[in-house]
């Protein structure tokens, strides 16, 4: 049996390092050009300035402005929120949350498509950012089945390699509920860049964060958070 008093459930928004394209200093605007010749798919005639709202999703040229987490406390489900324009301390106080609490060989980190974006884009930018990386983070020399990392999308998968199966679609086909959508990710940029919103960036991350552990426990057989245990803290 999973022992989910041993799992750190986890969500990351991400934005553009800068607002805007011309925002970058030259090098790194002809380094962009350069990825943005490989991403570019249907639309040829779009240029690195049209295909800088995509930055963010990339490690290299995005940065993390809030890391929502969740943890069981006995029947409470507890979140918490590292978010703030300075990413470097927000980092370092999450980094310090795991190596108090998340040192040991048991715990476990879960996240959906945490394996090919959340876990791998904090380490990237903890190293860009001067951080020493958690052990749990750690993956270097290490097999794919002994990491900490639990991936609910590749749980879901049951050995396909096909596509990408969003959480809202997991929600939904497993009648997990979830409250009203107020932003998707696509628009996590815009309401930071011209809202300034961090207060609604980290709500939505937040419900991410709940509703990755409602999916583990339905995978589980094991009965849905009531919201009257949900404890919202930061």
């Amino acid at each position: 049996m999973l022992d989910f008093s041993k799992i750190l459930f986890l969500d990351i928004e991400t934005v553009s390092h800068e607002k805007s394209f011309d925002q970058l200093s030259e090098r790194m605007q002809s380094l962009w050009a350069k990825k943005a010749e490989l991403i570019r798919k249907s639309d040829e005639d779009a240029t690195p300035e049209d295909l800088y709202e995509r930055a963010a999703i990339y490690a290299e040229f995005g940065k993390i402005v809030c890391i929502s987490v969740g943890f069981f406390n006995g029947n409470r489900f507890r979140l918490k929120s590292f978010c703030g324009h300075d990413e470097k301390a927000l980092l370092k106080e999450f980094a310090s949350m795991l190596e108090r609490y998340y040192n040991t060989f048991d715990a476990q980190l879960c996240a959906h498509n945490g394996k090919e974006f959340d876990f791998p884009y904090i380490a990237r930018r903890m190293l860009i950012n001067g951080i020493e990386i958690p052990r749990i983070l750690q993956v270097a020399g290490k097999k794919p089945w002994e990491t900490q990392f639990i991936d609910t999308m590749e749980l879901w998968k049951f050995g396909d390699y096909k596509t990408y199966t969003s959480l809202e679609l997991l929600c939904t086909v497993l009648n997990i509920p979830t409250p009203k959508d107020d932003i998707n990710g696509s628009e996590v940029g815009r309401v930071y860049w011209e809202e300034n919103d961090l207060h609604r960036i980290q709500t939505y991350c937040q419900k991410d964060v709940l509703a990755i552990a409602q999916l583990m426990r339905r995978y589980n057989y094991l009965p849905l958070i009531a919201e009257d245990q949900v404890d919202y803290t930061n």
